[in-house]
């Protein structure tokens, strides 16, 4: 019986360190500073090979053509608003 409840014992211990160790970790992952390191990773990655540090050409070409698209539709509307 002795042996029963010690070793229950252990077992509701060894559950309460791995309930706050996963608390621990989604406090972590919660953490604004956190998700915005993330996001900035991701949007980094998709003009900058993380690796090697070389540019993503082809999406930094595909950025810049969408920023051109916008101001010269801008123009447009500007030029036949006026």
């Amino acid at each position: 019986m002795t042996q029963d409840m010690s070793a229950l014992e252990r077992e509701i211990e060894e559950t309460r360190e791995r309930l706050a160790s996963t608390i621990d970790q989604l406090a972590y992952r919660a953490h604004p500073k956190t998700i915005v390191g993330r996001q900035v990773t991701i949007v980094k990655s998709h003009f900058v090979e993380l690796d090697t540090g070389a540019p993503r050409t082809d999406n930094i070409l595909k950025a810049a053509g969408a920023v051109v698209g916008v101001i010269v539709l801008f123009a447009i509307v500007r030029k036949v608003a006026s």
